[in-house]
């Protein structure tokens, strides 16, 4: 019989809106999120508590599964350690990793963890969200959906290209 290698899904969460004008129990849910401010990026497994989250975030977000080429760009260019130290394959390897293509490979796998918790391994030190620049081209508009020709809510693979933009 064939074992099946697990593939786990990430979803990358990037906050378009700013702080004016939040109720507060949307300003609790961002805060729960890690998303305390406007372009910072956080990447999550993929649960139901997470699209209850989102379902409540919806006007001040937008979401998709990110790809794996587009995860290790997004660590090797905005991934911080404690201290705003970038990570580096060296910072990699000194937490037992042979870079962080490794590292991603073992988060894909579901034996690895962005955060040091649960029992799997993970880099220590490494910050759990993603500060973003604004992205190249600007964005269409944070008032409409995505569906609607806007950014706001999910918009699925094309996360990515987003993500790239922002870089």
């Amino acid at each position: 019989m064939e074992t099946q290698q697990i593939q786990n899904k990430f979803i990358a969460v990037i906050r378009l809106k700013g702080d004016v004008d939040i109720p507060e129990e949307i300003r609790h849910s961002l805060h729960i999120l890690g998303l305390r401010s406007r372009y910072s990026c956080i990447v999550l497994p993929d649960s139901s508590s997470l699209q209850g989250m989102l379902t409540t975030v919806k006007d001040w977000v937008t979401w998709g599964e990110v790809d794996k080429d587009t995860l290790l760009l997004l660590l090797k260019e905005r991934g911080r350690l404690k201290g705003n130290r970038p990570l580096t394959d060296d910072v990699a390897k000194e937490s037992g990793w042979n870079g962080i293509e490794d590292f991603v490979n073992a988060l894909i796998n579901g034996t690895a963890s962005l955060r040091c918790r649960g029992g799997k391994k993970c880099i220590n030190g490494l910050k759990p969200f993603f500060r973003l620049h604004p992205p190249k081209g600007g964005l269409n508009s944070i008032k409409k959906y995505y569906g609607y020709g806007g950014d706001l809510g999910y918009r699925g693979n094309s996360i990515n290209d987003l993500l790239r933009r922002m870089l």
